[in-house]
C-alpha cells in the first residue's frame, strides 16, 4: 500500500496542475507583472464592460464587468498587466456578461470565477443541455465543452463534422456528462471522444439496484494483531457487512486470511480477498511478457483460491491499482481517460497478469466472482482491456472480462460521479458509464480523503461520502463501498488505532450506517 500512498501524495501535492492542465485556471490572482500594471489599476474602475462577445484578438484588450482590463501576451492572460492565475496556452480571450472567458489550444474553455479558472463551454453557445436531453425531440445537444452535436438523416454530428463511422442512428442521448446513441437496431453506443469512437453498451438511463446485504464495507490487512473475532466485533460496530483483505501465495498471508475467512463464513459476513499478484519476478524484474505474467498470476490466484474455497470466500478482486503501476502509466498524473495515456510495450504484461488471476481462481471456483481494479478516471485502460485493445489502438488481442468492476476513489481524484474526463475538463458520471459499457455490478474498494487532512474533515468527507454512495445503490448498480482503513497504524487514514475508536470519524460512519439500512 507504500506506492499508493506515494501516488496519492504526489496528486495532492500536484492538484493543481492535475486540474488545470489543459489551460490554465485556478490559483489565487498573482504572478509576473506587465509594464503599466499600475497605471492599469489605477484606470480600472473608470472604464466600463466590453459588449458581449468582444474577443482578443482582435481586439487588444478587454474591460470586464468589474472594471478591470485584460490583455493578452505569450499564451497568457493578465488582469490589470498581473497574469491571472495559472494559465497558458490561451488562444483566444472573451468577454461575455462582464464576465473573462478563455480558450486553449486544446479547444477547452474556461471562466475566471475571480480567483481562479473553472472549466465551462463556450458563452455564446448557450448554455449545456439538461441531463437526459436527447435528439429528437430536441434539435440538438450542447455538452459541457459547449460542442454542439446534431443529428442528419442518420448521422451524428458534432460541431458540424462526422463524428466517428456512425450511421442509422435514431436517438442521441445526453446523459451523465456522455454522449450515446442508439440505432435502428436497437443497440446502444458510448462516445469515447478519443478517436470518436463508438463503444458498444446498454441504455445508461436503466436503473439497476444493488444486491441488499454487503453495502458498506472496511479494508483491512493480513498481519493485523487484532483477532478474527475483534474485527467481526469492530465491523458489526460500525455497521459493516463487508470487508476487503490482500493476499499473496505466501503461505503466513494464506493462513492469515483463512483465518479470517473462517470466521466471517459462522458470521454470516462478506470477505473480498485481494489476490495481490504483481507484475515483477522474484528479482524485481518486469515479468517477460503476456504468457510469463499470465502463468505466475495463475498460480497465485489458483493457489489463494483453493485455500480459501472451503470457507465460503467467493469474490476476488485480481490485483491492485496495476494500471497506475510506473510499467504501465506514463505520467501519474494523467486521469488515464484515454488508452494512449498507457505503456503500449508493457500493457500485455498487465493484461497477462489479469487474465491469468482470473483464469487461476475460475479454474478452483468456476462459480466465483472476480473484479478487475482501476483507479482515477482509467476509462481508458477498462474500454481497452474489455474490447482487446492495445494502447496504440490495434485491436484483436485477448479481452479481458470481469464480473465486477471495482474502482479506488480517493478524494484527490475528484467527484466519481462526475470524475474530469481528461484530469481537467468537465466530468461523466463513471459508475452510470461503466454500467452501460460492461454491465457487472460496480464496487468502490477503496475511498477516503488525503492523509493530510484533520479528524474533523475526514468525518464530515465520511459522511457527505456515505450519503452520495448510498443514494445512487439503487440505481447505479453499487454494491459495495470499502472505505480505506480500518487501522492505518496511526491517524492518516485510519478510523480506528490499536483498539481505540479515532472520533469524529468513527462516529460518523457507525451514526451514517445505523440511520441507513442496507435494504
Amino acid at each position: 500500500m507504500l506506492k499508493r500512498r506515494q501516488f496519492i501524495g504526489a496528486l495532492t501535492a500536484l492538484g493543481g496542475s492535475v486540474v488545470l492542465s489543459a489551460c490554465g485556471g485556478g490559483g489565487s490572482e498573482g504572478g509576473s507583472s506587465t509594464p503599466g500594471a499600475a497605471a492599469l489599476n489605477a484606470t480600472a474602475l473608470a472604464k466600463a464592460a466590453s459588449t458581449n462577445g468582444t474577443a482578443m484578438p482582435p481586439a487588444s484588450s478587454l474591460v470586464d464587468g468589474s472594471g478591470a482590463t485584460w490583455t493578452l501576451s505569450g499564451g497568457s492572460v493578465y488582469r490589470n498587466g498581473v497574469k491571472a492565475g495559472n494559465n497558458y496556452g490561451v488562444i483566444l480571450a472573451m468577454c461575455f456578461n462582464g464576465n473573462i472567458y478563455v480558450e486553449n489550444t486544446s479547444n477547452q474553455w474556461y471562466q475566471w470565477t475571480g480567483t481562479a479558472w473553472q472549466s465551462c463551454s463556450d458563452p455564446r453557445n448557450g448554455t449545456t443541455s439538461p441531463d437526459g436531453t436527447t435528439i429528437p425531440s430536441a434539435s440538438n445537444i450542447i455538452d459541457k465543452t459547449g460542442a454542439v452535436w446534431t443529428l442528419v438523416n442518420g448521422v451524428i454530428y458534432k460541431n458540424g463534422v462526422v463524428v466517428g463511422n456512425n450511421y442509422a442512428v435514431n436517438l442521441v442521448l445526453w446523459y451523465g456528462g456522455k454522449i450515446y446513441c442508439r440505432n435502428t437496431s436497437g443497440q446502444f453506443y458510448a462516445n469515447a471522444e478519443v478517436a470518436a469512437q463508438w463503444l458498444a453498451c446498454s441504455d445508461p438511463r436503466i436503473a439497476v439496484a444493488s444486491t441488499a446485504g454487503s453495502f458498506f464495507g472496511m479494508n483491512g490487512h493480513f498481519d493485523y494483531t487484532y483477532s478474527p473475532a475483534q474485527i467481526i466485533a469492530i465491523l458489526k460496530g460500525l455497521g459493516c457487512s463487508s470487508y476487503r483483505v490482500g493476499c499473496t501465495a505466501d503461505p503466513n498471508q494464506i493462513n492469515a486470511v483463512v483465518k479470517l475467512a473462517a470466521a466471517f463464513q459462522s458470521a454470516g459476513m462478506t470477505l473480498l480477498v485481494l489476490i495481490n499478484q504483481g507484475l515483477y519476478d522474484s528479482s524485481g524484474k518486469l515479468l517477460a511478457g503476456e504468457s510469463a505474467a499470465y502463468s505466475a498470476a495463475y498460480s497465485t490466484a489458483s493457489t489463494v483460491a483453493s485455500a480459501l474455497r472451503p470457507y465460503g470466500v467467493s469474490l476476488y478482486e485480481c490485483g491492485n491499482e496495476l494500471t497506475r503501476d510506473n510499467a504501465i502509466i506514463i505520467d501519474s498524473t494523467n486521469a488515464g481517460t484515454k488508452a494512449l495515456d498507457f505503456n503500449n510495450a508493457n500493457w500485455p504484461v498487465m493484461r497477462g497478469a489479469m487474465r491469468g488471476m482470473i483464469d487461476g481462481v475460475k479454474s478452483v471456483q468456476p462459480s466465483a466472482k472476480c473484479g478487475i481494479n482501476f483507479c482515477v478516471a482509467d476509462v481508458g485502460a477498462s474500454d481497452a482491456l474489455w474490447d482487446g485493445m492495445q494502447p496504440d489502438g490495434s485491436g484483436g488481442h485477448p479481452k479481458v472480462r470481469w464480473d465486477i468492476t471495482t474502482w479506488h476513489n480517493y478524494e484527490v481524484y475528484g467527484n466519481i460521479f462526475n470524475i474530469g474526463t481528461d484530469g481537467a475538463g468537465p466530468g461523466i458520471d463513471l459508475p452510470t458509464y461503466c454500467k452501460a459499457r460492461y454491465g457487472v455490478p460496480f464496487f468502490i474498494t477503496e475511498w477516503n480523503t488525503g492523509p493530510e487532512q484533520s479528524q474533523t474533515y475526514r468525518a464530515s468527507y465520511i459522511t457527505s461520502q456515505l450519503a452520495s454512495f448510498y443514494q445512487a445503490r439503487k440505481t447505479h448498480n453499487i454494491q459495495a463501498v470499502m472505505y480505506y482503513v480500518l487501522d492505518s497504524g496511526n491517524n492518516t487514514f485510519g478510523i480506528m488505532t490499536n483498539g481505540v475508536q479515532l472520533n469524529p470519524p468513527y462516529g460518523a460512519f457507525a451514526g451514517f450506517t445505523s440511520g441507513n439500512p442496507d435494504t
